[in-house]
């Protein structure tokens, strides 16, 4: 499988960057990131995300939207509410969320 970031969109869109510490408790959380992945697919607005984590720690999601009213449908999501009333509980040290909308946009792939 070849790595490849999100390919840049016409602009204006909208990104949320989650950046974020966990906790040692990972009770679940592989089975809700995979339902919140179902979900927010299923948002005609969402156009995808990348997402990293750091030896040390910070992890670090970026998703793009087309607009903030496709946001909005994903933050005001019940599951998605849920998942991050318990994430707060138990999975996040701390986190931080930023939200912007893209003005600029290109990108570059090397062929062969």
């Amino acid at each position: 499988m070849s790595i490849q970031p999100v390919p840049a969109f016409e602009p204006p869109y909208v990104m949320a960057v989650f950046s974020n510490v966990r906790t040692s408790d990972d009770s679940g959380y592989p089975e809700v990131l995979s339902r919140m992945n179902e979900i927010v697919r299923e948002n005609p607005g969402f156009l995808g995300y990348e997402s990293a984590r750091t030896p040390g720690g910070l992890g670090i999601t970026v998703a793009y939207f087309r607009d903030h009213e496709s946001l909005t449908a994903w933050r005001t999501d019940l599951e998605h509410q849920a998942a991050m009333k318990h994430g707060r509980a138990h999975w996040y040290e701390s986190y931080t969320l930023h939200v912007a909308t893209v003005e600029r946009s290109h990108g570059f792939a090397r062929n062969g």
